[in-house]
């Protein structure tokens, strides 16, 4: 195996707000008002800016932010932001939201602000981060819902560590096979719905979240699945009204399936930001954890809600060892898929949204790697949090990410930066391990496939018109959410591609054929590479079908 490192030598910093325009600095706030930002003197008499909060105002995390008056693009390849800070000693988070070159919106953490006096700050940059960077505001959080407090800290002298400029190695795109692309898991013998981060608020019920959670419940209401998981973070402040509005929103679920569709809903971060434990949740929905089979599946929910396992106490950790170790010995079950809302690893660069405790993520890990290779039986573990679809393998084991339903994604739409749910197919029969070795591949004949719905208001291919014999195309699709956002159909995004007179390579359980019945085909098709040959003259009709609207293209092909 091989890898390539970019090596650059010495570091500069160089400043990129100097603050002489503080005044010109505006005021921003989350569940925190009254707060403010003012010019200042900062470290050793230079300007500064002073940030004025009051968290006192909600339970749920709160946020005090400055805002310079126009976004600044950092110089050069940041290794990290640095400035000084006069704390106040209250221990709040200091983070700096930018945006990447890819156009996604993220944030560099700090230490919180345990100090009083002026203290130099540095804000480390995620490897793999795609530069330029745009600064966009400097933010104090408070996600505690028991601290309550008042203060003002002053940031003085905002630079970045610049090394020389570099051509970064691309980083190689994972594209597990576990995810389907062409065809449906809809043969399978058990489907599992996911659905996660709506985040909606009760206070606005005609919001677009709450639209987007509507619409989600439906598509995998018309779906007919034998389950649904709702994996954390359907609302969004964990409040009484949030969970009443939740209810009623599965209420619809249960008309529409006439009680036929069981769920079981997974507490997220979001569902004790309100209170900062889960009172509220368990006062509406029950208890945090569940272990139940079904059709030799064995299914574990776990509770990451305050971003690690321990944390919802340690006992689950115990019932996960001891359901695992159970699992393997009862010879009714054949597979086992754990449910938690923080992934093991965050597929981002930034790794802002995976569990806390790193020791803990390996641990998951290992038990789970070792219930295959030990009991002989499959496993997976499924998540939320992040905002992009993923998946991987650790040791034959798919870890898989759902994306968001609601909230905007966290990364590229040909990143998994898009909207929608995911269909677990599982097929009981293949859940046996013979060579805990042999990882699994691209074989629909395995245990698990995944298939990833995109929220699809239109589908859009593009295709050459005509083609003579022998020639080769190529042809794509997009597909368009919310009249703004472009997804390219292409892994994780599921589709299903078909046509007259076509022959599609590689379509799993889609239920169409290679070419119809009007004829031998005049085209082939491969959905993974775009490649289109023309076979023979004739008329061919490409299709693909995504979440159910389907776009088309008529191709001719003629002689040379």
């Amino acid at each position: 195996m091989t890898t390539d490192v970019a090596v650059t030598v010495g570091l500069a910093e160089k400043t990129f707000a100097d603050l002489t325009d503080a005044a010109s600095w505006t005021s921003a706030n989350d569940r925190a008002p009254g707060g403010s930002v003012a010019p200042a003197e900062g470290h050793d008499g230079a300007p500064g800016l002073k940030l004025t909060y009051d968290f006192t105002q909600s339970t749920a995390t709160r946020g005090q932010y400055a805002v310079p008056p126009q976004q600044i693009q950092l110089p050069g390849q940041p290794q990290a932001v640095t400035m000084w800070i006069n704390g106040d000693g209250n221990g709040e988070w200091p983070r700096l939201q930018y945006r990447t070159a890819a156009g996604v919106t993220a944030n560099l953490d700090g230490p919180t602000i345990t100090w009083t006096g002026w203290r130099k700050v540095e804000f480390p940059v995620p490897v793999g981060t795609p530069y330029p960077l745009t600064f966009q505001r400097v933010r104090l959080l408070e996600t505690s819902a028991a601290r309550s407090y008042t203060g003002a800290v002053t940031v003085s002298d905002l630079r970045v560590k610049v090394a020389p400029d570099v051509e970064l190695p691309v980083r190689p795109k994972v594209e597990d096979p576990v995810v389907v692309t062409n065809g449906t898991v809809d043969g399978r013998p058990l489907r599992v719905a996911v659905m996660s981060d709506a985040q909606f608020v009760a206070r606005d019920p005609g919001s677009p979240l709450v639209a987007a959670a509507r619409r989600t419940l439906e598509e995998i209401a018309e779906a007919k699945p034998d389950l649904l998981v709702i994996n954390g973070d359907l609302v969004d402040e964990g409040s009484p009204a949030d969970f009443a509005l939740a209810r009623t929103l599965l209420d619809e679920f249960d008309a529409r399936t006439k009680g036929t569709v069981p769920w079981h809903y997974v507490p997220g971060n979001h569902e004790v930001m309100g209170p900062g434990n889960t009172s509220n949740f368990k006062a509406a929905f029950g208890d945090t954890t569940s272990v139940f089979d079904v059709e030799g599946t064995r299914f574990i929910t776990l509770d990451s809600s305050s971003g690690t396992l321990r944390g919802g106490g340690f006992a689950q950790l115990q019932l996960l060892h001891d359901q695992l170790r159970d699992a393997a010995a009862d010879r009714s079950v054949s597979g086992v898929v754990v449910f938690e809302h923080h992934p093991a690893e965050d597929p981002l660069p930034d790794k802002a949204s995976q569990l806390g405790d790193r020791k803990e993520a390996a641990l998951v890990e290992q038990w789970l790697a070792d219930f295959r290779a030990e009991g002989h039986k499959s496993a997976a573990f499924v998540a939320g949090h992040v905002g992009a679809f993923a998946a991987t393998q650790v040791d034959g084991v798919p870890y898989l990410v759902n994306g968001n339903s609601g909230k905007n994604p966290a990364s590229t739409p040909d990143n998994g930066g898009f909207t929608g749910w995911t269909m677990l197919g599982i097929d009981p029969r293949h859940g046996r391990v013979a060579d805990p070795f042999d990882v699994p591949s691209g074989d629909s004949g395995t245990w698990l496939r995944a298939e990833v719905h995109a929220r699809t208001d239109a589908v859009d291919m593009l295709a050459p018109a005509t083609l003579t014999v022998g020639g080769v195309g190529h042809a794509s699709a997009t597909i368009t959410q919310d009249g703004t956002r472009t997804v390219p159909v292409a892994w994780p995004v599921g589709a299903a591609w078909s046509g007259s007179r076509v022959d599609v390579a590689g379509a799993e359980d889609s239920g169409h054929g290679h070419g119809g019945h009007d004829g031998a085909p005049v085209v082939a098709y491969d959905p993974a590479t775009g490649a289109l040959k023309a076979l023979r003259t004739g008329t061919a009709v490409l299709r693909v079908t995504v979440n159910g609207v389907t776009a088309e293209r008529t191709i001719t092909v003629r002689r040379g």
